[in-house]
């Protein structure tokens, strides 16, 4: 397939089923542009919907989220998982108050050097906040550069898409160019006879079962503190709750506490401030 004729394909989709009332879509804020780019790590654009607004509107700017406790930001962000992305936001907020004038920086290099920020979602950044015609791959825009030009191969690398990426980027309106490739991917069939493209990538990696997992044990641990008064819980009473192996528990308690989610208080597990 020629670029002309991929790109005719990817806007006619965008132009008839493109996901255009996504909130984060419909604003020029670059705070709120940064909430959505974090939020959407990992997560699906349907379970993100349910939580960006309240969560705008609790904390609608760079300063209002710097100033909060962390324990209302853990609060606000609960059922989205991977609770580091919470605390990554809050110090990246405190960042960008604190050297930046509470404005979103520019350029890449300085973008990840924030808390949460790599090398795709600085990309994603500076295309959606900034409308600049930056190179990066997410899953949707693997999953579609694969499809079409990689159709029969396996180990396809991130760099020989990046060819193909550059080359077909918009550099008029790079942001909806974007986001038609990633509703592209996201309407795509994974399911047989269609395979996963993003399975042929060289870079993919089987996301481990969550039923069970040490992941699961922290949400659980960090929901049961967070929802007690003074978001407070007796260790021991928590331990038996959950049912799980002592070292095991103890194990998850050292790493929250290292990481800065938790301190220990005598008995207690309390949410650090």
């Amino acid at each position: 397939m020629t670029i002309d004729a991929f790109k005719k394909t990817i806007w006619a989709h965008y132009r008839r089923a493109g996901r255009t009332n996504l909130p984060w879509r419909r604003t020029r804020d670059q705070y709120a542009i940064f909430v959505s780019e974090i939020m959407l790590q990992q997560t699906q654009a349907a379970r993100v919907e349910k939580y960006y607004e309240k969560f705008i509107k609790r904390f609608p700017s760079f300063r209002a989220l710097a100033r909060a406790r962390q324990g209302d930001v853990l609060k606000s962000w609960q059922g989205l998982g991977y609770n580091r992305r919470a605390m990554f936001l809050k110090r990246s907020a405190e960042i960008v108050v604190a050297q930046y004038g509470g404005r979103l920086p520019r350029g890449r290099a300085v973008l990840e050097q924030l808390p949460g920020v790599g090398k795709g979602t600085s990309g994603s950044l500076m295309a959606f906040a900034f409308d600049r015609p930056e190179i990066f791959i997410e899953t949707n825009i693997r999953r579609v550069f694969i499809h079409f030009f990689f159709p029969k191969r396996r180990k396809v690398t991130d760099v020989e898409l990046t060819r193909y990426i550059e080359r077909s980027v918009d550099r008029k309106n790079p942001r909806e160019w974007y986001w038609a490739l990633m509703d592209y991917g996201a309407a795509m069939p994974t399911a047989a006879p269609h395979a996963n493209s993003n399975r042929r990538s060289a870079h993919y990696k089987k996301q481990s079962p969550f039923a069970g997992s040490d992941r699961e044990l922290r949400g659980k641990i960090m929901r049961s503190t967070l929802s007690q008064k003074r978001n407070k819980i007796n260790a021991k009473e928590l331990l038996k709750e959950l049912a799980v192996p002592r070292e095991r528990f103890i194990d998850i308690i050292e790493d929250l506490t290292k990481e800065g989610f938790i301190v220990r208080i005598g008995d207690y597990i309390c949410i650090k401030k």
